[in-house]
């Protein structure tokens, strides 16, 4: 064996060299630094005080909210104050999952500021996998105390089901998923006295907040500890009233 190869079998043997040791301690207060500043953070004051509520509360705020907006008196914002306070965090009083409709704007029909509402939309407003997901990172992390699930009269997406369960069509591109995730509240509301499409919005607005509920092991733990409220309500799309769904 040359001596070259008699340094290296020894420093193999001798284990990781001391600059990878080093590399290694710094990587390890590097991380250290990171969770406590992390952990400052988080023991820090919330960036919007008022959002700090129970979940009746978070409900009245949406409540009043709306009222305003149909009345068209909602309120003047300094959004680049609401911008600056927000850099380091968010702490919103209520999760909204509302259709992707470009009618349809929470924000909006709740009268509510940056930081107020986090906001989940799609086509149907329907709870896949990402959506439970996404809320539950508002409610573990950053202590969103409701939920609302917000459907609208009118809804596209839902008559579109509607039509493709009924002529046995099949939709192009990736709608088809759409209908897989709306078809369950359309199917169930089949039969009911009035109008189908009414009746399926309703209805899917009844389904995704029972999924929601239901979604362990973080949501329907925070509902059964009480921290959690999830309802259901109907957007007008005339009025902009919104209407609570028992």
């Amino acid at each position: 064996m040359c001596e070259a190869c008699r340094v290296e079998e020894r420093q193999r043997l001798a284990g990781p060299s001391r600059r990878f040791v080093l590399a290694s301690l710094g990587a390890s207060a590097v991380s250290a630094v990171l969770l406590s500043g992390a952990r400052a953070k988080e023991a820090g004051p919330p960036p919007k005080p008022q959002n700090v509520v129970s979940p009746d509360q978070a409900l009245k705020l949406l409540e009043s909210g709306n009222a305003r907006y149909v009345a068209g008196v909602s309120r003047r914002r300094d959004i680049r104050r609401e911008r600056r306070a927000l850099v380091a965090g968010q702490n919103p009083y209520a999760g909204v999952l509302s259709c992707a409709d470009s009618r349809v704007a929470p924000e909006y029909a709740f009268d509510a500021g940056l930081g107020d509402l986090f906001v989940c939309r799609v086509a149907g407003n329907f709870a896949d996998d990402d959506v439970v997901a996404s809320f539950e990172y508002a409610v573990s992390h950053l202590g969103a105390p409701l939920i609302m699930v917000l459907g609208h009269d009118s809804c596209g997406a839902v008559d579109a089901t509607l039509e493709s369960l009924k002529d046995g069509t099949t939709l192009p591109g990736h709608l088809p998923s759409l209908v897989a995730s709306i078809a369950p509240a359309v199917k169930s509301s089949a039969g009911l006295p009035g109008d189908p499409l009414a009746n399926a919005i309703r209805q899917n607005v009844i389904d995704n907040v029972a999924k929601l509920k239901s979604a362990s092991p973080i949501l329907d733990a925070a509902v059964g500890q009480g921290k959690l409220k999830i309802v259901g309500a109907i957007y007008r799309l005339a009025s902009g009233r919104v209407d609570a769904v028992a």
